[in-house]
């Protein structure tokens, strides 16, 4: 599989007075990646991203908030039927 970006980033961010606008605009202008979504209301968001640094993703989404349910899949390895 060729894909730019490796890293199929998933996570949920719990807060206060959350911006789907913001999280939007600072993950684009930020971070290299496609494939985003930030979708939510002011106390939960949903990210996900895809990139070659999802530690830069979860780094960022941790300073507005609090992250959990996190899931980092590696597509390569997805594509070449290999989990993990």
């Amino acid at each position: 599989m060729e894909t730019e970006f490796r890293y199929d980033t998933q996570l949920l961010i719990e807060g206060e007075a959350l911006s789907e606008k913001q999280i939007n605009d600072d993950i684009t202008n930020r971070f290299e990646g496609d494939s985003l979504l930030a979708v939510g209301d002011e106390t939960l968001i949903k990210v996900h991203f895809h990139t070659n640094h999802p530690w830069e993703i979860l780094e960022y989404c941790s300073s507005i908030g609090e992250i959990f349910d996190i899931v980092v899949e590696d597509m390569i390895r997805q594509s070449n039927g290999l989990h993990g």
